[in-house]
C-alpha cells in the first residue's frame, strides 16, 4: 500500500513537473532578417516580463547599432545607442486609423518552419493595396510577443495587420510574414526568423549598460 502511495506521489510530481514547464515562456534568443530593398538581421532577447530587441549594423558584421528594452510589467520602453552610447525612453505614438477594410482568412495550409507547426493567416485591406501572410505558431509559449506589440505600438504595416488577428490563442507569434502589394504581386516587405535558442539569458542584458548617458532632446 505504501509503494503504491510513493509510486503515484511521484507520478503526480512528473505530471506537475512537465505541466510546469510545458506552461512556461520562452527565455532564449530569437534571430530574424527583415527585407524592405536590403536586408538587415535582428535578434530578440528574452527572459520573464522583459525583452530585447538588437539591430545590427548592415555594413559591419555582428555590430550592433542600437536596442530596444522593453519592460512589459512597467509598460516601459528604452532605447540604445551602442555607437553613441546614449539612451533615452521611447514614446509610443497613436498608430494611424487605418481604413477600416480588413479581411482576416485562416487557411487550412501549415507549414513546419525550424520545428515549430505554423497555420497560414492571411490580412487583406483592398483599401490600401496590401495583402500580408503571416505564418503564426502557438506552440512555442512566445507570451512576451503580442504585448510587446502593444506596447510597441509601431506603425509599419506588419505590425499593423497582425494586431487586425483575433482569437489568437497566448503565446502566438509569426515566424515568417510577407507584405504584398495586391495590385502588383510585387513583395514590400519580409520578416523571416532564422533561428530560435532557448536558454538562459542574464538579467544585466536587459539593463542600460554602465558608462552610457541619458540623451537630452
Amino acid at each position: 500500500m505504501f509503494k503504491y502511495f510513493k509510486s503515484l506521489s511521484i507520478l503526480f510530481v512528473i505530471n506537475l513537473y512537465s505541466y510546469t514547464n510545458a506552461q512556461s515562456s520562452f527565455e532564449g534568443k530569437i534571430e530574424f532578417l527583415y527585407y524592405q530593398k536590403d536586408t538587415s538581421k535582428n535578434e530578440y532577447l528574452v527572459k520573464n516580463e522583459k525583452a530585447r530587441l538588437d539591430q545590427y549594423s548592415k555594413s559591419k558584421k555582428n555590430s550592433i547599432e542600437g536596442s530596444y528594452l522593453f519592460d512589459l510589467n512597467k509598460k516601459d520602453i528604452k532605447i540604445l545607442s551602442h555607437t553613441r552610447k546614449l539612451w533615452n525612453t521611447h514614446k509610443s505614438t497613436v498608430s494611424p486609423t487605418n481604413k477600416d477594410d480588413f479581411k482576416i482568412t485562416k487557411t487550412e495550409k501549415t507549414k513546419n518552419i525550424l520545428g515549430y507547426p505554423c497555420s497560414e493567416y492571411i490580412v487583406t485591406n483592398k483599401s490600401e493595396d496590401t495583402e500580408i501572410t503571416y505564418w503564426i505558431t502557438n506552440k512555442g509559449n512566445f507570451d512576451f510577443f503580442i504585448p510587446m506589440l502593444q506596447l510597441w505600438n509601431r506603425k509599419d504595416k506588419q505590425s499593423v495587420y497582425y494586431t487586425k488577428i483575433t482569437g489568437l490563442p497566448k503565446g502566438s507569434m509569426p515566424l515568417l510574414s510577407i507584405e504584398k502589394q495586391i495590385s502588383t504581386g510585387r513583395i514590400i516587405t519580409k520578416l523571416e526568423t532564422t533561428k530560435i535558442t532557448s536558454e538562459k539569458i542574464k538579467s544585466e542584458e536587459f539593463e542600460i549598460p554602465q558608462g552610457y548617458k541619458k540623451f537630452e532632446e
